[in-house]
């Protein structure tokens, strides 16, 4: 006896099962049983199903308009799925959305667009920042019956005792004394050109001839007189333009930039970029200068280094040998200033640029990319590319050190034509 509602039975499954083969069919399919919908069967022998209410619960309409109703059977199995819902691999309770693949190719554009724009704007940026600091306060127009240009580029390069803008403190610290005005301590040429830097020292005792000038702030025009004293002295009397004057009336070199430094600034540069190694060959000791060093390598901060310079009177060779220090820790310094520590880290190369910038005063023709231009030769002179030697001295002459004219002549020459410099110094 069948205790099924009528239409459960087994008999009414169909030879077929949805769409699917009946070898395709999963087990739990082949064994349920079915229910029939659509119309009521006519009644037939056997008992009638109870009435709603009696046990058994109304089954629910699978008539939806939308091709679900009939006498089809929908069971799920009709799209291949054992528990239907729909095809496209979705189904009741699991959503999935189709996510586009990221676009790299654009991404990376638009990455290096960002990139160069923010390195370029920087770039201008910091140019137009470190050109408004350069004081080009040196007009060298002002100079008169100067020598013809050869090939390449000669800097003057001057170290100035002034002690403008510096506490009683400071002068107290760096050992520089209150002497009124500013005077030159060093004076140096550097040659640039196809065969390599050359770094000449012009002693501050050297025997010059004072030539005919205009004042550069007068604009009264000084004869000559054939008056001969030390290469400082035209400093002192008129300043940059009468020293340029002087120096290229006694070598017939002409010099095509200046470059001067006080006290104070090269201390800050020194300082800003985390001081600098120098392989000492002596114990100094100077209480003039401050200078109080042990032989072998030591990093110097502002105050040391400016010592270390200055000092003479502890050293054999008094101002040639010290003309040897200040090349060897310009060159140094050079080299610390382009290293890649200072360059790429914008915390050392600003304070770096700042400094050196603040205290620097050049001719009016001076640009960034000569400035620049200089400390890569000063730099190429410390790595062994270039030669730093002293203006060839053959004698003093009224406690004066006066230079070898033969030897002075076939160095301008080599330097005129940018040939490579044959001569040594002293």
């Amino acid at each position: 006896m069948n205790d099924w509602p009528e239409g459960w039975s087994g008999d009414n499954r169909g030879s077929g099962y949805g769409r699917g083969s009946a070898s395709a069919r999963p087990e739990s399919a082949r064994v349920m049983r079915q229910v029939r919908r659509g119309a009521t069967p006519p009644p037939g022998p056997g008992p009638s199903a109870p009435p709603y209410g009696a046990g058994v619960p109304q089954q629910p309409s699978y008539s939806d308009g939308q091709g679900h109703g009939g006498d089809g059977y929908d069971s799920g199995y009709n799209t291949g799925q054992v528990y239907g819902g729909g095809g496209g691999g979705q189904g009741p309770g699991r959503q999935v959305r189709d996510r586009p693949a990221p676009n790299w190719r654009r991404r990376i554009k638009w990455t290096a667009i960002t990139v160069v724009t923010v390195l370029v704007v920087t770039t201008v940026g910091t140019y137009f920042w470190a050109d408004s600091k350069l004081n080009r306060d040196v007009d060298l127009s002002k100079v008169i019956e100067r020598p013809e240009a050869g090939e390449g580029t000669n800097y003057l390069i001057v170290g100035s005792d002034s002690r403008e803008g510096m506490t009683d403190e400071q002068k107290k610290d760096l050992h520089t004394g209150s002497a009124e005005g500013k005077r030159t301590d060093s004076m140096m040429i550097l040659h640039t050109g196809d065969n390599g830097s050359t770094l000449i020292s012009l002693p501050r005792d050297s025997d010059v001839e004072i030539p005919s000038f205009v004042g550069s702030e007068s604009g009264k025009k000084y004869p000559g007189t054939g008056r001969h004293t030390k290469l400082n002295a035209a400093y002192a009397e008129d300043g940059p333009e009468l020293l340029v004057r002087t120096i290229e009336h006694n070598t017939g070199l002409r010099l095509d930039h200046y470059v001067e430094i006080g006290f104070a600034g090269f201390a800050n540069i020194v300082d800003a970029v985390g001081g600098v190694e120098m392989d000492i060959p002596q114990d100094i000791k100077d209480k003039k200068s401050g200078a109080d060093f042990q032989k072998g390598k030591q990093t110097l901060n502002g105050e040391e280094a400016l010592a270390f310079v200055r000092t003479r009177y502890a050293l054999a060779g008094s101002d040639l040998d010290r003309t040897k220090n200040q090349q060897k820790f310009l060159s140094a310094l050079a080299s610390q200033v382009a290293t890649p520590s200072t360059v790429l880290n914008p915390f050392k190369l600003y304070p770096t640029m700042g400094a050196g910038l603040d205290s620097l005063i050049v001719d009016k023709d001076m640009g960034l990319f000569d400035l620049a231009s200089m400390f890569w030769a000063m730099k190429s002179v410390s790595g062994g590319e270039g030669t730093s030697m002293n203006m060839p001295i053959s004698g003093s002459v009224g406690g004066n050190l006066k230079w070898d004219d033969a030897k002075v002549k076939k160095l301008v020459e080599e330097l005129k034509n940018d040939e490579k410099v044959t001569v040594s110094g002293n």
